[in-house]
């Protein structure tokens, strides 16, 4: 039998006391899950990414924790809550703005106006040698050259301007089963309409909406999963889900030759309980609903893409990677040989051969065309209205999480469901999105993707080892289905500032309140050098001392906040934390 140990027994330095019962010990949390777990609780980075900092005047080296800056909440919590609180503030100040948040670019200076004019005399130049039949490399080289002083100058962009190469024309008239869209007058501004009332007061309503997939199939209520698995249009769902971000670029477009103005929207891309991408739109300004509807129900974006619909290669029969001679032909753009038929050694087309194909069939038709479905909601809000606010909410409520995740109900839709129930009805998403996943895997994503080679064409950019069905895009992963394009959609007159121009916001109001100096501006920016210290480095820093080093470092920082709000508030200091009291102590 075995008796429990006396209280004046010295607990192991590595672990509970081993005079305890097996059962009793394994029930005991590890130590380091639970720093974890108050890392979590106190919003500090459970993956931080250790720097050293090595001053060049005194030449001593610190140790910096930075987070990792994940979005994902299954990598991090608090990374992924601190960039959501971001979003959130970005989709809050562009929103409901009364004046134009456009920057209007400073004037030029004299040295400005002198490096363009010395460019011109070199471009002149070039020409005239390019005419004569002369090699160009120098006057390339020192035209680079010149370009990069321009920018480094303070000029943006480059002077010539425009494509490198030029874009693949297609016709530009409209599919015979799209309606027409309304035109208005286009306005030089970024702001809607206003509606004045009888008594003066003066409105500027702005639009939240959501747009949707159309249908593939009956769907079972409030599950997501298809009643009719068998039924159900994955091929279809694959392909709309792959090029929904283009349809979005698509309605933009329309949206701002109907308003008439530039419109600035804030847009969220999430996912359906049946796994397919839907939008969130916080639009600035207002049209009538029934026009949001028309633009949308007009809105269509056309693959103009090879053939799938014959396989020529799969299984063990897979074309082969033949090495160019660089001396004998010369490489094409990122592309260093070719992929040829096993069986007859044919070189198969590359993508531009296979495109031209394409162009000089009169009869082609789209490989698919995206549509919005049926379902549209418009709402019209007002700024700080409890509606609003909670709109700004529902926009970044999933920016946390993956398409694809979570598979099973949320806790407060299985309430009704019970026991078995519920067991069926999240295996029946799980299965309901490994379907999906397999009808991406041999549905080519991109023009670079590996899947042209079922189909026998090599991808843009061919390079050896590439195989059916091994494309390593995201968008063929269970953590995206199908969707690879950014999550969070801003226009660029949104609010005038960038995530980078917010957090730097978030930085200056607490070094600010912390009554500290903004090193940035107050110290030697070449003062410091910053190396990433690598995992494999002896003396790198055990992940439990940096969560440990991270939660007192948050400890003193809300210590000192509170402190501060307390005499801006004229309360008595008696709230310290225990730290701040040690503090005080020694």
């Amino acid at each position: 039998m075995t008796h429990p140990a006396h209280p004046s027994a010295p607990t192991p330095p590595n672990g509970a006391d081993r005079t305890l019962p097996r059962t009793i010990r394994d029930t005991l949390p590890l130590a380091l899950d639970v720093a974890i777990e108050v890392a979590k609780l106190n919003g500090v980075c459970i993956r931080p990414i250790e720097l050293r900092r090595f001053d060049t005047h005194t030449g001593t080296n610190e140790p910096f924790d930075i987070p990792c800056g994940t979005t994902s909440e299954a990598k991090c919590p608090p990374c992924a809550q601190r960039n959501k609180q971001l979003r959130k503030a970005q989709c809050r100040e562009g929103w409901h703005l009364a004046t134009e948040p456009i920057a209007e670019p400073q004037p030029s200076t004299a040295d400005q106006r002198w490096l363009i004019e010395f460019r011109a005399d070199v471009q002149a130049k070039r020409d005239a040698a390019e005419r004569d039949g002369e090699d160009l490399t120098d006057w390339d080289e020192a035209i680079t050259g010149i370009d990069a002083e321009i920018n480094a100058a303070g000029m943006r962009g480059t002077v010539t301007g425009g494509r490198s190469t030029p874009r693949r024309s297609r016709s530009t008239r409209r599919r015979q089963d799209a309606p027409d869209l309304p035109k208005r007058a286009r306005q030089n501004t970024t702001l809607g309409r206003t509606f004045v009332t009888s008594d003066g007061r003066v409105f500027r309503p702005s639009l939240f909406v959501t747009l949707t997939l159309p249908s593939y199939g009956k769907i079972r209520s409030g599950q997501g999963v298809p009643v009719d698995p068998a039924s159900y249009d994955y091929a279809a769902a694959a392909r709309d889900a792959l090029h929904f971000s283009k349809l979005v670029d698509r309605f933009v477009q329309n949206l701002r030759r109907v308003a008439g103005y530039d419109v600035q929207y804030f847009a969220t891309v999430e996912p359906q309980k049946r796994f397919a991408p839907h939008l969130h739109m916080a639009i600035r300004g207002t049209l009538p609903r029934a026009e949001i509807k028309a633009i949308a129900a007009a809105t269509y974006h056309q693959v103009w893409w090879p053939a799938v619909d014959e396989v020529r290669f799969e299984g063990e029969h897979l074309p082969i990677w033949d090495e160019r001679d660089e001396q004998a032909e010369p490489y094409p753009d990122g592309q260093a040989g070719d992929y040829l038929d096993p069986a007859t050694g044919e070189l198969l087309p590359t993508w531009e051969e296979a495109l031209d194909r394409l162009d000089q069939d009169e009869d082609a038709e789209p490989l698919h065309v995206v549509r919005f479905g049926a379902q549209i909601d418009v709402q019209g809000l007002l700024a700080g209205s409890p509606d609003a606010h909670k709109r700004i909410g529902y926009l970044t409520k999933y920016l946390t999480k993956s398409l694809g995740d979570p598979l099973d109900l949320d806790e407060d839709e299985q309430e009704e469901e019970a026991g078995p129930a519920r067991a069926a009805i999240n295996q029946g998403r799980r299965d309901h999105a490994a379907r999906l996943v397999e009808a991406l895997r041999y549905e080519p994503c991109s023009p670079t993707c590996a899947n042209w080679l079922r189909y026998g064409i090599q991808p843009k950019e061919a390079k050896p080892g590439m195989m059916p069905g091994r494309c390593r895009s995201k968008a063929h992963k269970g953590e995206h289905l199908g969707y690879a394009g950014r999550r969070v959609l801003v226009s660029r007159k949104w609010s005038n500032k960038t995530l980078r121009d917010h957090k730097a916001d978030r930085r200056a109001w607490v070094l600010d309140m912390l009554g500290l100096p903004d090193d940035d501006t107050a110290t030697d920016p070449h003062r410091y050098i910053w190396r990433p210290v690598s995992a494999k480095d002896p003396t790198r820093t055990p992940l439990a001392v940096r969560l440990l080093r991270g939660v007192a470092n948050r400890h003193r920082t809300r210590a000192r906040l509170d402190e501060l709000r307390a005499r801006a508030d004229g309360r008595p200091l008696t709230n310290l934390s225990a730290t701040t009291a040690l503090g005080e102590a020694a």
